[in-house]
């Protein structure tokens, strides 16, 4: 399997309306920080260089580049990757991908980077990771080749649906274990969008600290 030439750029994906949550979820407590502290924290380490998909002052306070969306009217989590594509376009790394993952999944894999590398085949598909027989397209690695069919996509304001424009490409999907604790499990991918999915999370997150 073909492997991205270091460095490998990467986005979280920030933009949404955190409308079930009632506030921003990135700014939720988490632990002693925020939620999105977290997400950073895991995702650095796997990657080269890092930008925030957020739109808003807010987003100011994580010390990263800002990556808004370019695409109006609130278009979903392909909004926030074609902003990224254009980021990593404009600012070339000799990458041919680049990593996506959400600021509201604390508990992805550490080795989410290698793992979803070891099965890139080629310049041209998306790498997508899943768990529990789901695939999970906001953690993928994207081809920066994708930035001009992705604009034309979203420039059809019915097509907003990922796994639509995900048909029109080769993809592979990469499983993932949960994650364990002493005490119980967790899907790898949870993703937070309630106050009572907060609260599962940080009774997980309690049940890791030794």
């Amino acid at each position: 399997m073909m492997k991205t030439a270091r460095p490998l750029p990467g986005l979280i994906l920030a933009g949404g309306l955190s409308r079930r949550m009632g506030s921003n979820k990135a700014l939720c407590p988490f632990g002693e920080r925020h939620l999105l502290h977290h997400v950073i924290d895991r995702l650095a380490p796997q990657i080269s260089t890092l930008a925030l998909n957020a739109t808003g002052e807010w987003g100011k306070a994580f010390d990263l580049p800002l990556v808004p969306d370019t695409k109006m009217g609130h278009a979903g989590p392909l909004a926030g990757v074609l902003a990224g594509l254009q980021h990593f376009r404009d600012h070339p790394s000799g990458a041919s991908h680049m990593l996506t993952a959400p600021s509201d999944s604390p508990f992805f894999p550490d080795d989410l980077a290698s793992k979803l590398l070891d099965h890139l085949p080629d310049e041209n598909t998306i790498v997508i990771a899943a768990s529990k027989g789901q695939v999970h397209p906001v953690f993928a690695l994207w081809p920066l080749a994708l930035v001009e069919d992705l604009e034309n996509w979203l420039a059809e304001d019915d097509n907003r649906r990922i796994r639509s424009f995900l048909a029109r490409h080769p993809t592979i999907g990469v499983s993932f274990p949960p994650v364990e604790s002493a005490t119980s499990s967790i899907d790898p991918f949870f993703n937070i969008n309630t106050p009572e999915e907060l609260s599962q999370a940080q009774t997980f997150l309690k049940s890791l600290t030794p």
